[in-house]
């Protein structure tokens, strides 16, 4: 393994599918998995390496197939708890992930944005620095730029995914797992 994919402290060795590109200044840390076809950017952070104190085991973070971490983009988890990253997944640039934290198939975490302890509903759109926490997205919704939805009376601000944003959610993740290959040859 390269340099850049590490053990945690409990011994945890990512697993990444061969069809999956890291770039070598991304760092992978610990109880790692992730799927086919997917593109880890420039400098991301996926790093899962707090031990539960009961257990003494540190929860998986899945990623699944034809997802993109785009440039500086950050996964971590609380001890004892997961991240789920479903399929057809863009995390852009410089967005955090943390756990306890699940992101739906089909779905789009905008620059800068933030979620934590939330569920991210399929086909949901988080746009640009916009924060969750506490509260979970239901499918087929946008949080606007830079809202924050800290409880369920901010839910009122969501509207529908329409046309427009599925068709950029798909084409976003259309364009970046093709570097999966791209940067393998």
């Amino acid at each position: 393994m390269a340099d850049n994919i590490r053990k945690n402290p409990t011994g945890d060795m990512p697993v990444i599918d061969p069809s999956s590109y890291v770039d070598p200044s991304a760092v992978i840390i610990g109880n790692v998995i992730i799927g086919k076809n997917c593109y880890i950017g420039p400098n991301v952070v996926i790093r899962n390496d707090e031990a539960d104190e009961k257990t003494g085991k540190v929860a998986p973070v899945t990623i699944g197939d034809n997802v993109n971490l785009q440039d500086g983009a950050i996964i971590h988890a609380l001890a004892g708890t997961e991240v789920v990253v479903g399929n057809n997944i863009s995390l852009a640039h410089n967005c955090v992930v943390h756990g306890p934290c699940k992101v739906g198939n089909n779905s789009f975490v905008g620059f800068s944005a933030m979620v934590f302890k939330t569920e991210i509903g399929s086909g949901s759109m988080v746009k640009h620095a916009a924060v969750v926490e506490g509260v979970d997205i239901p499918s087929g919704k946008v949080v606007p730029t830079g809202a924050c939805i800290t409880s369920p009376a901010d839910l009122d601000l969501l509207q529908d995914a329409g046309p427009g944003e599925i068709e950029f959610m798909e084409e976003v993740v259309h364009y970046n797992v093709g570097f999966s290959q791209g940067y393998k040859k």
